[in-house]
Parts: C-alpha cells; structure tokens; sequence
C-alpha cells in the first residue's frame, strides 16, 4: 500500500473528503464524520479532526497535495474538512505575508526574526481563517444562521465571511468590546447582541441560543473546525520557507485555539512527511489573562511528563481577566487543554507580559518594522523581547512572531502606546525652534 500511486479516480473520489473523523483531546475517545455535535460525548472535552495520513503522505510524494490554481487558504483543501469550495466565503482569506524584521531582530541580538502579519486579512484579524473555515464547513451541512461568541475579532470575522455570502450572522459581544470593533461587525450586516458581562458570559448565552435555535455555534473553543481553519497559518509558513520550518513560532494566546491551531498545522504536515521536524512553540499572554502560563509552570514545576494520563486529569484554573490586549482577554480558556498539549509537546514556553510591555510593544513593532498592531498581537513581540533578553533563543535561531491583527482594530490602545502629537502655532519660526528640539535641523 505504500507504494500506491494516487490515481486522477482516487482524487477525485476523495474530494469528497480526507477527513477520517474526530477524536477528543482528553480522553482520546473517537468519532466518525457522521458526528454533528462539538464537544466529545464522553467527557465533554474538545475534539480534533482527524484525516486519511497515508492518502495525503502519497498526495505530497506525487506532488499533487496542494491545489496550485489558489493562492489563498484553501490552497490546502485537502489537508481541511471541507468537500466543496463553492461554499468558501468570495474572499481572500491567508496568502500573507512572512516579514524579515532585522531592525527588531538587531535591537534584541538576534538575527533571524520574521513577522507574520495576518493583519491584512480581509477584516484585519488571523480569525479570518477560522471563520472561512467554519461557514464552509457550516454551508455543507446545511446550516442557516451561524453565530459567535467573541471580544471583537471572530466576531467580525464572522460577520465578514458572512456578509461575503448573504449568509445571516449573529455576534454576541461583552459590552466591553473596543468601538472599532463594534463598528466592523455593524458595518458588516451582523446581528449584534451586546452582553452586559464579560467573554465568558456571552460564551455561555451564545451556546444556550444556538442550543434552542438549532444555529450553528463558531465559538472557539468549542467548534473543533476553528482549528482546522486557524492551522493553515503553519502550510503558509512552511510554504514560504521553502518547506523548512522555524525554530520557534511565538503566539499570542488567550483562549488556546490560535496556538493549538498552529501546532495542530505543523504536525500535518509532519505527519506526512512535507517537514522533518517541528518548531518549538510560545504561548504568549498578558499577566492579566495569564491561566495558560499558569497551567504550564505549574506542571513544569512539577515535572509532570507530559501523556495521556496528564490530559485526562488536567485543570486549568479560570482567572479574572483584566488586560488591554482584548483579543487575548479570557477568564476560562475554552481550548487551554490544547494549548498547554502543544507547548509541552513542542518543547516550548508560555510566558506572561503587563500591558506596559504590550503597549511599549506596539511602538516598538511600528518604529522598528512598519507593522501596526493591535495589542493582543503585539504581546508577541513583548515576550519575544523577555525571551531575547533571558538567552532563551539562540542568535542564529529562527523565530517567528505571529502578528494577529491590525492596530486599527483598537486605536485608543494604539494613542496610549504612541502618546502625543506635538502642537505648534502656524508660525514658521516656532516650528523651526521646535524641529531643532526635536533633533530635526
């Protein structure tokens, strides 16, 4: 069987799907791809899709895994659970750009840094791929409405692969959420429900609507096709580096989904055979949303090997979430189990930054590489600085920072990190004193 080659008929035939299934990431317990549920019916943990690994090993040895004639996400169909592109958003979903960031790198003494700047995504946010996913996922089903639970970013995620398809959304934000926010998923034709609480509470009603409704839920965390959709941040990754993987990928990580998307996506690709090792991993969070790290030190602390039995038994204890970084801000990390799986798996850290590394991070990231970010994806800059600084990653090391939206997505977080512009009378002397104050003359 190893020897089979691929026919046109077989690929065909398999266009119906690669997906084999799912199985929890708990307890290990498998279901097949008739399931229509979300969590694992056995213990209520999140579940991931599996595929057919050795069809898809023979797709990449014949050189027929990726579909050439796209240059977006879904270039790597059949590595995801979707069977008819039609039902893909109109949109230009992934294809972004891998920046080298030398000035960033020279400034913390390493020489190998590159950006991943998802913020030009069609709504400015990495979410954008997750949502592609999902409402094609959910078109195949046959669902009507989808709905989501979010901060701001899946939420307009949502609403603007939606809108691409006249497809009705419906968003259920804390009322917290930044206005730049609120007006993308308004602009976009959503149905806005502000939750007067905060993430987790709109979580919850969310999940209880789509119950009662029969809607499709998207909610991270929750909704095992996220993953599959936020994975192919890694193909691109690999694709662009002429399939040799960094040394280390650092991901700002609030509820677990982006970073156990992105592991979830280099093991498929190591799984068949398109890479020959696997990067370390960084979760990188605000001290103020900080329950992932906290899950990981302790464990390190108590050098807990890491295995089926850990999975089963692990808690992660909630926090009260208080950060600027509101992508990031989770009080009950929906997906922590699988974050926590892929950096100690991988070999990785997780690590816990204050906003004023955050803020101060955003400056630096605009200043040193022209990358505007929102806070969340500038946390990864701030720990990537804290792990420069400690001698955690070599000087010839390759890094990634994975930026995962645009700073318009929060201008009042962008003003406090920039400060103030300077004001002058229109005079053309007091402006020439002012630019010789300013080292300008």
């Amino acid at each position: 069987m190893a020897n089979r080659t691929t026919t046109e008929q077989d690929v065909e035939a398999k266009e119906n799907g690669w997906m084999t299934g799912f199985v929890c990431l708990r307890c290990g317990a498998e279901e097949g791809t008739s399931f229509r549920g979300y969590l694992c019916p056995a213990c209520g943990g999140n579940l991931d899709v599996t595929y057919d690994v050795a069809a898809l090993r023979r797709l990449w040895e014949e050189g027929r895994l990726l579909d050439t004639e796209r240059a977006d996400m879904f270039r790597y169909r059949r590595l995801m659970p979707i069977r008819d592109l039609t039902h893909a958003p109109r949109l230009r979903v992934g294809n972004t750009p891998l920046l080298p960031a030398p000035r960033l790198g020279e400034a913390l003494g390493l020489r190998n840094v590159f950006l991943k700047d998802d913020g030009l995504n069609p709504s400015g946010s990495f979410k954008d791929r997750a949502s592609a996913l999902v409402i094609a996922r959910a078109r195949e089903l046959g669902a009507d409405v989808v709905a989501a639970a979010s901060t701001g970013n899946a939420g307009s995620a949502m609403a603007c692969m939606a809108a691409s398809l006249g497809m009705p959304a419906v968003i259920f934000v804390p009322e917290s959420a930044p206005r730049a926010k609120l007006a993308q998923l308004l602009i976009f034709g959503a149905h806005v429900i502000a939750v007067q609480g905060n993430y987790d509470d709109a979580f919850d009603l969310c999940s209880r609507v789509c119950e009662a409704r029969g809607w499709f839920n998207r909610n991270t965390g929750l909704n095992p096709y996220t993953r599959e959709g936020k994975k192919s941040c890694s193909f691109e990754l690999c694709e662009q580096r002429n399939w040799v993987p960094p040394d280390w990928v650092i991901v700002c990580t609030g509820d677990g989904n982006i970073i156990s998307g992105i592991w979830k996506g280099f093991r498929d690709l190591y799984d068949i055979g398109s890479i020959d090792r696997l990067p370390r991993l960084v979760a990188a969070q605000a001290e103020g949303s900080a329950a992932i790290t906290r899950a990981v030190q302790r464990l390190r602390a108590e050098n807990a090997p890491p295995g089926p039995a850990l999975w089963r038994d692990l808690k992660i204890e909630p926090v009260e979430a208080k950060t600027v970084a509101d992508s990031i801000s989770v009080d009950d990390p929906r997906d922590g189990l699988a974050a926590v799986r892929c950096v100690l798996e991988s070999g990785g850290d997780a690590v816990a930054v204050p906003d004023e590394e955050i803020l101060a991070a955003i400056q630096e990231l605009g200043r040193r590489t022209g990358v505007f970010a929102e806070p969340s994806a500038a946390a990864s800059v701030a720990v990537l600085r804290r792990l420069a600084a400690a001698g955690s990653i070599g000087a010839d090391d390759h890094v990634v920072c994975l930026i995962s939206g645009s700073g318009l997505k929060d201008v009042d977080a962008a003003r406090r990190a920039a400060g103030e512009p300077h004001r002058v009378a229109p005079d053309l002397d007091a402006t020439l004193s002012l630019l010789e104050q300013l080292g300008l003359s």
